[in-house]
């Protein structure tokens, strides 16, 4: 039997755009999660030599040259910018995940990039439609240090669902992205019980969204926006 649908539906957050009708992380992905109804999308934020916020999950181009070592300008036509990604996305809201993990060649203990996306968002006035994650906690933490009217998420997958619950209330972040194996009824309500969302990743399986629907949690990141409104109810 299906697991049932609680009145107010979780959020369809687009991972990286409508990233299978489209190439991921691009202008048209987002604009494309935005015609497929999609209540949000899901990006990556990265910094390039010149300092520049580009758009793109890895730390290296599909040819190898690693995106800090380079220019804005040498990145090829189809990275977006992160402003040009926040334009296409006008009038859905926006997971900014900060990519900065102690492994990847771009790592930067500074926080270039949580300085650089809080002054952007600023800017652009999106403080109100933008949530912010990163796996790395002293990264999220640095933007609540910047903005704490920014919203804020603790991304996760290498701990388990109650120990990230427990860093994220005790760092103050709104929500919590955790890995969905890691996602339970259980879960969901402790989160809830402390004031903390729970945005599930990234699920494109029809009966797991159900079952994510049937908790509670508050949204659920997938690459099929289109399927998960079809199948939570428009």
């Amino acid at each position: 039997m299906p697991a049932e649908i609680p009145n107010r539906r979780p959020l369809v957050i687009a991972h990286r755009g409508a990233s299978v009708a489209y190439p991921e992380n691009t202008v048209e992905a987002f604009a494309g999660a935005k015609a497929a109804g999609a209540d949000a999308v899901e990006l990556d934020a990265r910094r390039t030599a010149d300092g520049q916020l580009i758009v793109h999950h890895d730390a290296q181009l599909h040819d190898g040259r690693v995106i800090v070592e380079l220019a804005a300008a040498d990145l090829p036509d189809h990275v977006p910018s992160l402003a040009e990604a926040l334009d296409a996305s006008t009038g859905l809201i926006v997971n900014i995940e900060i990519k900065n993990w102690p492994d990847d060649p771009d790592f930067d203990e500074t926080e270039q990039v949580a300085a650089g996306v809080v002054d952007l968002v600023r800017e652009k006035g999106w403080r109100d439609d933008v949530l912010i994650s990163c796996f790395h906690l002293p990264t999220v933490d640095r933007v609540r240090e910047l903005d704490p009217g920014l919203a804020t998420a603790f991304l996760h997958i290498r701990i388990d669902g109650p120990t990230a619950l427990a860093q994220a209330v005790e760092h103050g972040h709104g929500a919590l992205h955790p890995w969905d194996p890691f996602v339970t009824g259980d879960l969901v309500a402790r989160a809830h019980d402390q004031g903390v969302k729970v945005n599930s990743w990234t699920v494109d399986d029809p009966d797991r969204m159900l079952e994510l629907a049937s908790f509670g949690v508050d949204g659920i990141v997938t690459n099929l926006p289109d399927l998960a409104l079809e199948t939570l109810g428009g």
